[in-house]
């Protein structure tokens, strides 16, 4: 059974990720760096020591790099591509911040852009972090960096990746990237990206 290592996964699990990842093919390992959501394994993007070098079928990380400094990025990226297998990918889905900075120059920064499970989303929140969530004190929610598709495929083909797949979801203002370890057809690339994101 392929197993993906779910980062950064909060109280989540594989319900929550995507109907490819969703099913009873993939086995789920949760990793985060909260204690208190019960990961199997407590780290973080950065440091994912406690998981072994080519052990993963694929990693998925939603809404994740952008709570790591510009300079933390290649670094955890470099983590996922070491954990995945040599046939591996990974899936990240982060907010767009150039639909996002549309909503800004039309002076709508903290009005609802659409609603999560959280409640609504504003372009504030998006930029900065859930506000409500870093009232309560969970500082980790804060976000210091972001990315555009175009910067988002960069950085990944920077930090390794041999074949990226990318696309915008306008609904929900997020983008979704998907990184082989190994060069892929781009048929293959179109087809995972059509499996693999939300």
């Amino acid at each position: 059974m392929p197993t993906f290592l779910h980062v950064g996964c909060g109280p989540l699990t594989k319900a929550n990720t995507t109907p490819g990842f969703n099913t009873r093919s993939w086995k789920e390992v949760r990793l985060d760096i909260d204690p208190a959501v019960k990961p199997d394994i407590i780290g973080t993007m950065t440091d994912m020591s406690a998981v072994a070098s080519n052990s993963m079928d694929a990693v998925f990380s939603s809404h994740n790099i952008e709570h790591l400094y510009p300079h933390e990025v290649p670094v955890a990226l470099g983590e996922f591509l070491r954990v995945l297998k040599p046939d591996g990918f990974a899936v990240i889905t982060c907010p767009d911040l150039r639909s996002v900075a549309a909503l800004v120059a039309a002076d709508r920064l903290t009005e609802a852009a659409y609603m999560s499970g959280m409640g609504p989303i504003s372009p504030l929140d998006m930029l900065y972090g859930h506000r409500g969530e870093l009232q309560k004190g969970n500082h980790y929610m804060a976000h210091k960096c972001g990315f555009t598709e175009k910067v988002l495929r960069a950085t990944l083909q920077m930090a390794g990746f041999k074949g990226i797949a990318s696309g915008a979801n306008g609904p929900a203002f997020a983008l979704w990237a998907l990184g082989t370890k190994a060069a892929r057809p781009v048929p293959v690339l179109q087809a995972l990206s059509k499996t693999y994101f939300g």
